[in-house]
């Protein structure tokens, strides 16, 4: 019986080991990783092309799962895609892998796809003050300085990356961005608010942090309007987003495909077709000043963009499956993949 324990877990052991170590480039990364103190502490194997990589994070102090998607062929280094989720931050069942095809729609793709567990209500930055609610959240430094050499050296990837993200984390993604020039060759924001510095912006964060997490959102960067606020305002700094790949979508809150009983999402609820169609209606339409304010802030900066103006679609995964769908041939130019 020890032998065949034993014998399972040396099969475990090497399972684990095929899908980490694969052909590896140099990266300019690697350094970087190396100094942050950011290391790999176990994997758990779901199959042939997907894990999950508990990674330390000594910014926070904790082990944050990664959620692993590995390229249909890893006989080369591969680019990667870092697929953020939304407010929740995959700690609920709000999660690309439970809501959408994103599993099945990779597995014929030659790219690592990375989807961090974790940072409900963060909006994935970095927040001034450990906050009494939501705790110690340090993700600009994970996914900019701590995660990427980390993942690069463990899965053999390239060191060409790209984010894309829905919701709150279509802001967090231009920040980035503009956090780390050329971290990411592409940036794909799916119904989001790229501006925080202004009133309505703010409102739109603390309805987020304040009004479903009960925190304050000051915790986050400081007064309202203060130095931090702007530097994290996409539409400001838009500037520094030349040279990245930017996709965008929206859709204008008017009920769509969708948004029908019969819909797979639904699965023949009322309560939740009303939900979907009124409070997601209404928070797709909130977002449209927003994206129209940084369409016309990238075209008066002569920055090429892509805008997907969808004539329907409400604020639900079915829209951002479609989204990711549409946007890819655009990521994987960008990082050619």
């Amino acid at each position: 019986m020890r032998r065949a324990t034993f014998r399972r877990r040396l099969v475990t052991a090497a399972a684990a080991t095929a899908l980490l170590v694969a052909p590896v480039a140099a990266t300019s990364t690697t350094a970087l990783g190396q100094a942050s103190g950011a290391y790999v502490v176990s994997t758990e194997i779901t199959d042939s092309q997907k894990m999950t990589v508990n990674v330390y994070s000594p910014s926070m102090d904790r082990v944050i799962p990664i959620e692993v998607l590995r390229p249909a062929d890893t006989s080369v280094p591969r680019p990667t895609l870092y697929l953020l989720n939304g407010a929740g931050g995959g700690e609920d069942s709000a999660t690309w892998s439970a809501r959408t095809d994103a599993d099945e729609f990779f597995s014929d793709k030659n790219v690592n796809v990375i989807t961090p567990i974790g940072g409900r209500l963060s909006y994935y930055t970095d927040w001034e003050r450990e906050d009494p609610t939501l705790g110690l959240h340090k993700w600009e430094t994970f996914l900019t300085e701590e995660l990427p050499p980390v993942i690069d050296n463990a899965l053999g990837a390239n060191g060409v990356n790209a984010v894309a993200g829905i919701s709150t984390s279509a802001t967090s993604v231009f920040n980035l961005a503009i956090t780390r020039p050329g971290l990411f060759n592409a940036v794909a924001a799916y119904s989001g608010c790229a501006q925080t510095a202004d009133p309505l912006g703010q409102e739109y964060i603390r309805t987020v942090v304040e009004g479903r997490g009960n925190a304050d959102a000051t915790n986050m960067w400081g007064p309202y309007g203060g130095p931090n606020w702007v530097a994290h305002d996409p539409v400001i700094n838009a500037e520094k987003l030349r040279g990245t790949t930017i996709y965008v979508s929206n859709g204008t809150g008017i009920a769509g495909e969708h948004d029908t009983i019969a819909d797979s999402r639904i699965n023949g609820d009322q309560t939740t077709l009303a939900n979907q169609v009124i409070v997601g209606g209404a928070i797709e339409l909130a977002t449209i000043p927003c994206t129209i304010n940084l369409q016309s802030r990238l075209a008066q900066l002569n920055i090429p963009a892509t805008f997907n103006w969808r004539p329907t679609g409400t604020h639900s995964w079915g829209y951002w499956e479609d989204d990711l769908h549409d946007s890819w041939p655009v990521i994987a130019d960008a990082i050619g993949a």
